[in-house]
């Protein structure tokens, strides 16, 4: 299966992991994540394979994060109250998110992606 980037072209972070997948040669769909953010069921999707807290999807350095007070919001929030809140704003990903359709990546994680150079797309 093909993988899909969620990034953001002024995302260093995102721009590092967009190198290392063209210097690789890792064929992958890429996806401004504000322009065309994963759907709510994406993210759900995508947060029930990663195996990781949903407080890990949300970028805690933006301004939006501070302003609507989200550090708060994780501790009484539901997940289904989360999860709405990642699909109203894609500058409240984490970024980059890479996916296959069954693993998740947030971040640049090259341990990671080196898995993805030995697999045949």
């Amino acid at each position: 299966m093909k993988l899909t980037l969620y990034w953001h072209p002024q995302c260093q972070t995102c721009r590092k992991t967009k190198k290392w997948l063209d210097e690789h040669q890792v064929p992958y769909e890429p996806f401004h994540i504000v322009k065309a953010p994963p759907s709510r069921e994406m993210l759900q999707e995508m947060y029930e394979k990663s195996g990781l807290e949903l407080k890990y999807f949300f970028s805690t350095s933006t301004k939006k994060y501070r302003e609507m007070g989200i550090k708060n919001k994780l501790k009484t929030s539901t997940t289904k109250e989360l999860l709405d809140l990642l699909a109203s704003d894609g500058m409240l990903l984490k970024k980059p998110i890479l996916t296959d359709g069954v693993k998740v990546i947030i971040g640049f994680k090259e341990e990671e992606l080196e898995k993805y150079t030995t697999l045949d797309f």
